[in-house]
């Protein structure tokens, strides 16, 4: 019988995208834990909590920090990321931004730069991981973090919506492409999870209660939740397993 881990991440080198806190931290620490060495994206400063949280793990952390909202932010990201820790095998697309507003007073520059983090960065970052790892021959894995407004279409998010719809297409578009070069490329799509992002909701006693009263596990998400997701999409666990969006939420979807 094989001793091999087919979760482990050993060897392998992680960018992560909107790693400071969050969804983002959580994941980063999370893919140290089953071995991997993580690049920590940060929008200002370098996220030096979740580096920490890496490297308690005995691996390699090292900080990437750019706006992602610029064209030119991805390339030197993972060019700055490869430079640290060396070639990238697995990136987990993260970063994003939201803007709440009716869709008939939602402007063009809030529009425009929830796309460009959401959707644009995203098939940037890929992209330029992509084409690397063709160029060498080599295996990797692509996470895009969607939504469950990948499948739905929100109220007062206009923006969002439309970007984390594009963005399960996208998943799906570089999966079939890439597959048989050997990169999976998946998407894990976070119910209503307790972060920064849905402060606003939370705060909300009649929004936060109707949230509640539909999620079948009767709890809002915790960053943690997604560990498990994203180390079996990063992993060998999943070779077999691309262009899907799979759902952490609390069974929100299926009720």
């Amino acid at each position: 019988m094989s001793t091999h881990d087919p979760f482990s991440l050993e060897g392998r080198v992680a960018l992560v995208t909107g790693a400071t806190s969050g969804l983002g931290g959580a994941m980063a620490e999370a893919l140290a834990s089953a071995g991997a060495d993580v690049v920590c994206h940060g929008l200002v400063e370098p996220p030096e909590e979740t580096m920490a949280a890496v490297r308690a793990h005995g691996r390699r952390a090292a900080p990437v920090v750019g706006d992602l909202s610029l064209p030119a932010t991805a390339l030197r990201l993972v060019d700055e990321a490869e430079a640290a820790l060396g070639p990238v095998d697995i990136l987990v697309n993260n970063a994003g931004t939201i803007r709440r507003a009716p869709a008939a007073e939602h402007s063009d520059e809030d529009w425009d730069l929830v796309l460009a983090v959401d959707l644009s960065s995203p098939f940037r970052l890929s992209r330029e991981v992509g084409k690397r790892l063709i160029a060498r021959g080599a295996r990797g894995k692509i996470v895009n973090v969607a939504s469950l407004l990948s499948f739905q279409g929100g109220i007062l998010v206009p923006s969002y919506a439309a970007a984390k719809g594009g963005l399960a297409q996208l998943t799906k578009a570089l999966a079939n492409e890439w597959a048989p070069k050997g990169i999976n490329v998946n998407a894990i799509a976070p119910g209503y999870m307790r972060t920064d992002n849905t402060a606003a909701l939370r705060a909300d006693a009649n929004r936060s209660r109707q949230i509640l009263e539909r999620i079948p596990a009767g709890r809002w998400g915790e960053p943690e939740d997604l560990a498990g997701a994203v180390v079996f999409l990063a992993s060998s666990a999943s070779d077999y397993v691309t262009g899907h969006v799979l759902a952490v939420d609390g069974g929100w979807l299926a009720r």
